[in-house]
């Protein structure tokens, strides 16, 4: 298939120049614009019917599909649905913002929607077969099982489960904890979870420490008995690593009133949003949840998209851990 980066290669032009050529979207001389009209004519290039809608005068719009369902912490989705916004804006896209389970449905049946982005990605998600067979093109926030003709972006969860056990393991703790999302949320095996819990099972095993996941409720109420329990089962534990927003602050609350200290009785870490990550009395040592810079690469994979231009099948994004004061190096 004939791609726009085809026409702006015979053309000698970038790809923007051509799809502003063809769209009429901004001026561009007659000679340039001459040129690349005879290029697409020679390849056979014709551009994604989102192009024609932009010709023909109509919005040019992105779908968020973004299902609110059990489970999913509202605010690391709303702040991944403003920088979508906020970037597609910049390409001089619009946004519809689709929070039901049929959000998928109804995207494709919006005539303005020129491509699609989707989020709370399942390891074996019912929505795959539909959006490979798709004439529009989409971006996955999350990475499946099998991504084999999908285009995905997501923080490497794997890689950060890694992280938070290396840097405990540096500090000589020997008995670990992943306090995880909700269980609803394993039960429909959404990808970022499971990745992230098999990073942290993988490098435990690799260090020999003992390690346990435990599914954490979105209930802040709950942190105090889930502490009980999570000392009543595990008497040596010295560091727990949270990947559960509403229960951070709550856990560390919890554990103090049982008269452990952090971080001299016990180490906290966290993978989520910075600004969270500082909010509890003692700052938490954690690796970021970069719901903005995600918004802005999945747009920009898009955009790219359906301009024709080539794209990675999957994008994992480093994680970034800052070591805070709720780590320390343990004695005992």
């Amino acid at each position: 298939m004939v791609k726009i980066t085809d026409v702006a290669r015979r053309a000698g032009v970038s790809p923007s120049t051509v799809s502003y050529a063809l769209s009429g979207k901004r001026p561009i001389s007659d000679e340039t614009r001459r040129r690349v009209e005879a290029a697409a004519r020679d390849l056979g290039y014709h551009p994604h019917r989102a192009a024609g809608a932009l010709a023909g005068g109509r919005p040019n719009v992105l779908a968020l599909a973004a299902p609110l369902r059990p489970g999913v912490h509202v605010p690391v989705v709303m702040r991944l649905a403003m920088s979508v916004v906020t970037t597609a804006r910049a390409h001089d896209h619009d946004v519809l913002l689709l929070t039901q389970e049929e959000g998928l449905s109804r995207a494709l049946h919006t005539a303005s929607v020129g491509g699609l982005l989707l989020t709370d990605v399942e390891l074996h998600d019912p929505r795959l077969p539909r959006l490979r067979s798709l004439d529009r093109p989409s971006v996955l926030i999350g990475v499946p099982a099998q991504a084999y003709g999908l285009t995905c972006v997501d923080l490497d969860f794997r890689a950060a489960g890694e992280a938070c056990v290396e840097h405990l393991a540096e500090l000589g703790h020997r008995t670990v904890a992943l306090v995880g999302s909700p269980p609803e949320v394993y039960l429909r095996r959404t990808a970022y979870a499971h990745h992230l819990m098999h990073g942290f099972t993988t490098a435990a095993t690799r260090h020999g420490l003992a390690s346990s996941v435990h599914p954490g409720g979105p209930d802040p109420a709950t942190a105090p008995r889930l502490a009980e329990r999570l000392l009543h089962d595990h008497p040596a534990l010295t560091a727990v690593i949270v990947h559960n927003e509403p229960l951070l602050a709550p856990l560390i609350a919890a554990f103090e009133h049982l008269g452990l200290r952090v971080p001299a009785d016990l180490s906290v870490m966290a993978v989520c949003p910075d600004d969270l990550a500082v909010t509890p009395r003692v700052p938490v040592t954690s690796v970021s949840l970069p719901a903005d810079e995600l918004g802005a690469h999945a747009v920009d994979l898009l955009v790219r998209k359906l301009h024709g231009a080539p794209v990675p099948e999957t994008t994992l994004l480093a994680p970034r851990l800052t070591e805070r004061a709720s780590t320390s190096r343990r004695t005992a």
